[in-house]
């Protein structure tokens, strides 16, 4: 289920404050140095460092 275009307007990387992009179940930073990939669980963004996925 897509996020609300607001919410993803306004959301940020925890990590770097890099826009975010939606990708499958993911929030993907669009950060070039930073790329973590956050968890989308139920409709609700997981934006917890420790949850996110490393660039691969």
């Amino acid at each position: 289920m897509p996020l609300e275009t607001g919410l993803l307007e306004i959301l940020a990387c925890p990590a770097c404050h890099s826009p975010l992009e939606e990708r499958d179940n993911e929030l993907i930073c669009t950060g070039q140095e930073c790329g973590l990939a956050y968890p989308v669980r139920d409709g609700i963004p997981v934006l917890l460092v420790d949850e996110a996925r490393r660039p691969g």
